[in-house]
């Protein structure tokens, strides 16, 4: 009984620092800097995660998979932390990838919902690559 106290009591503080918010500024990302090109941030995101993607045109056959749905979190936290600083004009495609990847990072959203959030968050990221080259 007395190990098993003392496992707990041991483990309590790793559990606690899980549950921290983002450190205050909206940092999401490891590795990042203030000072870094936000428009660089974004397409790199963007870009890692379309690694995982098939061919635009086959959203219905995409496989929203936990490796998928990781770069697609990543996105969104990359574009909350430096999406303010693109360019105004790419501000309402900046709020359809957030919206968008809100829903495409959990693996609770039904399938048809996923489909048709990968369209809009396709159509978005292109729209930010294109305004940010």
């Amino acid at each position: 009984m007395l190990r098993r106290f003392a496992a707990i009591v041991l483990i309590l503080p790793a559990l606690a620092a899980c549950q921290q918010t983002p450190a205050p500024g909206g940092m999401y990302s490891t590795g990042g800097d203030t000072a870094d090109d936000p428009c660089a941030r974004v397409v790199s995101a963007i870009g890692y995660a379309g690694l995982l993607l098939g061919p635009e045109g086959s959203e219905q056959e995409q496989e929203f998979e936990d490796a998928l749905l990781g770069r697609l979190s990543e996105v969104r936290g990359i574009t909350l932390q430096y999406g303010s600083r693109l360019p105004a004009s790419l501000s309402p495609a900046v709020r359809t990838v957030q919206t968008a990847t809100e829903g495409l990072a959990r693996a609770d959203v039904p399938r048809q919902r996923q489909v048709a959030l990968l369209k809009r968050y396709r159509a978005a990221a292109g729209q930010i690559r294109t305004g940010c080259t």
